[in-house]
C-alpha cells in the first residue's frame, strides 16, 4: 500500500539518522531528540525497515521552520542562481576565459565545459579589433558607467548591457575596456581618421 507524504518524510529522516549513527554524529541525533533507546533501535534498522515505515501512515516527527536559518539560506540560493545565470549569459556571448575567471573565479575546465554545453563556437586566433565607429560607440557607453577619476572593472550585468547596447563582441569589449583602464582612461575618445574632405567620419 502506498504510504503518505508524511510517512515518506519520516523514512527520509530516519535514513538520515541511520547515516548520522554510522558516521558517529551523535550530536546531530541528540539535536533531533534521539535518546539512548531510540539510538539503540537505529543500530538494528535496515533498508527494508525504512521501506516498511514509508508504507505506513504513522508520523512521529514534529517539524518546525527556523526562520533565522531559512531566509539567509534562501538569499544565498538566489545569489548563487543569479551568479550562475550571469556566467551562462557571458559564456553564451563568447566572453573570454580571463573575463569570466576575473569576475567569477571560474576555472578553465568549467569554462570549457560551459562552452560545450552552450554550443559556443570555438575561438581560433585573436579576435579582430572592432572598427572605429564600433570603438567610439563602446567608448561612449563605457564612459557613462565608470568613474573617470578611477576607472575600474564593471559588473557582469554592465558588461552584458554594453554588449546589447553597442553590438560589439564581448571579447572586444573586454579587451578594449581593460586597455582603457590600464591607460588611465584618457580624457577623449580614440581618435578617428579624417575623411577626404578634412572632417571626421
Amino acid at each position: 500500500m502506498k504510504g503518505s507524504k508524511e510517512a515518506e518524510l519520516v523514512g527520509a529522516v530516519l535514513m538520515y539518522a541511520v547515516r548520522c549513527l554510522g558516521e558517529g554524529d551523535l550530536v546531530a541525533l541528540r539535536n533531533m531528540k534521539f535518546g539512548a533507546r531510540e539510538i539503540e533501535v537505529l543500530h538494528d534498522m535496515n533498508l527494508m525497515d525504512l521501506c516498511r515505515i514509508e508504507s505506513l501512515r504513522a508520523h512521529c516527527l514534529k517539524v518546525a521552520l527556523n526562520r533565522q536559518v531559512y531566509w539567509p539560506m534562501v538569499d544565498h540560493i538566489r545569489k548563487r542562481r543569479k551568479s550562475e545565470e550571469l556566467v551562462y549569459s557571458l559564456v553564451a556571448r563568447d566572453a573570454p576565459r580571463e573575463m569570466v575567471q576575473t569576475l567569477f573565479g571560474l576555472n578553465a575546465r568549467e569554462y570549457s565545459r560551459l562552452r560545450r554545453t552552450l554550443a559556443v563556437e570555438p575561438t581560433v586566433g585573436r579576435p579582430p579589433e572592432p572598427d572605429e565607429q564600433s570603438s567610439h560607440r563602446l567608448w561612449e557607453a563605457w564612459t557613462r558607467r565608470v568613474d573617470p577619476d578611477d576607472p575600474d572593472l564593471l559588473s557582469a550585468e554592465e558588461y552584458l548591457e554594453l554588449f546589447e547596447e553597442t553590438g560589439v563582441p564581448m571579447r572586444a569589449i573586454w579587451t578594449l575596456t581593460r586597455r582603457w583602464i590600464e591607460s588611465g582612461m584618457p580624457g577623449a575618445a580614440p581618435a578617428r581618421k579624417a575623411d577626404p574632405q578634412g572632417g571626421l567620419p
